[in-house]
C-alpha cells in the first residue's frame, strides 16, 4: 500500500478542496477514530498508535509537514497490522483523490503568441533569478522599414 501523501493530509488539515476536501477530512477522522484492533490474544499490539492524536495535532498546525509525516507513517504503520483499516485506508484514499489540493498538480498554458524572454513551466519554483535583458521590440523603426503603398 502507498503511503498517504504528506501534501494530501496537510492540505485537507488545512481546509484545501472546499467542501469535498472537509468531507474527506472528516472520513480519515472517522476512520482513525475506528477502535485499534486486538491481536489473537485481545491485547492491542504495544508500538501501535491509532493516529488519533497526530491527527489533531495536524488539524491544530497544518503547515507543519513534520506533523503530517507523523500522521502518514501512524497510518501506514496501522494498516499494516489492521486489515480492515486497511481496507477502510484504501477506499478514503480513492475518494481523496478526487479533491483538488494542487498537491502535485501542474497545468500550464502560454497563449497569445510569440513570447519574448523566460517561459518557465512547472510548480513550487522558489528563489529564480534571470540574468537575461527583458527583450525590447521597437516597433517604429519596423514600422519604418515596410515600404508604403
Amino acid at each position: 500500500m502507498d503511503p498517504v501523501s504528506v501534501g494530501l493530509l496537510a492540505a485537507l488539515a488545512g481546509g484545501a478542496g472546499g467542501e469535498v476536501g472537509r468531507q474527506a477530512w472528516a472520513g480519515l477522522s472517522a476512520l482513525v477514530r475506528r477502535p485499534v484492533r486486538r491481536d489473537g490474544r485481545g491485547r492491542i499490539p504495544a508500538a501501535s498508535s491509532s493516529g488519533e492524536g497526530e491527527l489533531v495535532r495536524l488539524a491544530e498546525n497544518p503547515a507543519d509537514q513534520g506533523r503530517a509525516q507523523a500522521l502518514s507513517t501512524v497510518l501506514a504503520v496501522r494498516a499494516a497490522s489492521d486489515e480492515d483499516f486497511r481496507s477502510g485506508l484504501l477506499a478514503w484514499q480513492e475518494q481523496a483523490r478526487l479533491v483538488r489540493t494542487g498537491d502535485g498538480t501542474v497545468s500550464n498554458n502560454v497563449s497569445g503568441g510569440a513570447q519574448h524572454g523566460p517561459v518557465v513551466q512547472g510548480r513550487d519554483f522558489t528563489n529564480l533569478t534571470f540574468t537575461s535583458p527583458p527583450v525590447r521590440l521597437d516597433l517604429s523603426a519596423a514600422d519604418a522599414a515596410e515600404p508604403e503603398q
